[in-house]
């Protein structure tokens, strides 16, 4: 193992199910303590017993990210419950998505408020503690890296038709990413985006199955993937296939270990080559 995640506390966002269930996985298998967040507890819970299981440190936090109040209070709960808070991974999300002229206010204001409202929020709720304990680390002669990992995709960087609120959320995380890495420099916190095509989860399953959606604040969402579309992604990609949530995962582990202290403001895209 050529590094260590050993005395490091993770935050990971949307953690109960697919990609973020892979990267709370991934990060305490390197050794790193990880309070893992989804909107339903159940799968919390077992992403929590998952990591139990394999040795690893792990404290579960249900609640909505895009609620104006949680993201400090889950900021807070991962501090008390380890003392630190040196990796934070903004991996939630979903998808809902139709063309811009059936896209109603409410719909491309979800894709905002998921994707680049609820990373911001956690990062202001963060931003005390990482500046004071920065500070007092430099005070005292050590350098202490710290890493933030935004989750985007490449309907972010190359636009993804029928997806005005969720490329409009995705480019604007990469945004965000950027401007935190220029202010958090002098803190030593990396700050960088991963952005992801299409991986294996229950978001990109054939939408074949009618009865494939998922809640959010009393309405049910289909989700989803038109299995032309998926055959086609499949045939253009150089590497022939979707990629699975383990080596999502992978491409997260780097920007979270100190083999990237020296590299901020980067966007790496983990597509298997796919540019839509």
């Amino acid at each position: 193992m050529p590094f260590t995640l050993e005395s490091k506390t993770a935050l990971v966002t949307g953690a109960g199910r697919g990609i973020g269930r892979a990267i709370a996985g991934k990060l305490a298998e390197y050794g790193a303590s990880v309070m893992i967040n989804d909107l339903d507890a159940g799968p919390a819970q077992e992403t929590e017993g998952m990591v139990r299981e394999r040795g690893g440190r792990a404290a579960s936090l249900a609640g909505s990210v895009t609620g104006a109040e949680f993201p400090q209070q889950l900021v807070d709960a991962t501090i008390a419950q380890f003392g630190s808070l040196d990796i934070i991974v903004n991996n939630a999300g979903y998808t809902w998505d139709n063309v811009i002229q059936k896209t109603s206010d409410e719909q491309f204001q979800a894709m905002l408020d998921i994707h680049l409202k609820a990373p911001f929020r956690i990062l202001r709720a963060a931003s005390t503690w990482i500046r004071e304990t920065a500070k007092r680390e430099t005070a005292e002669g050590v350098r202490v890296m710290r890493k933030v990992v935004n989750i985007t995709s490449i309907a972010g960087t190359d636009g993804g038709a029928g997806q005005a609120g969720y490329s409009s959320g995705k480019a604007g995380v990469i945004g965000l990413t950027k401007t935190l890495a220029k202010e958090w420099g002098r803190y030593n916190v990396n700050v960088n985006a991963v952005g992801f095509g299409l991986i294996e989860t229950r978001l990109t399953q054939p939408l074949t199955n009618q009865d494939a959606a998922i809640e959010m604040q009393g309405r049910k969402i289909a989700i989803g993937v038109q299995p032309k579309m998926l055959e086609w992604a499949q045939s253009v990609c150089p590497l022939g296939r979707l990629g699975t949530p383990e080596e999502a995962a992978s491409a997260v582990l780097f920007f979270c270990s100190p083999l990237s202290d020296y590299v901020t403001a980067e966007v790496l895209i983990c597509g298997g080559g796919l540019h839509f």
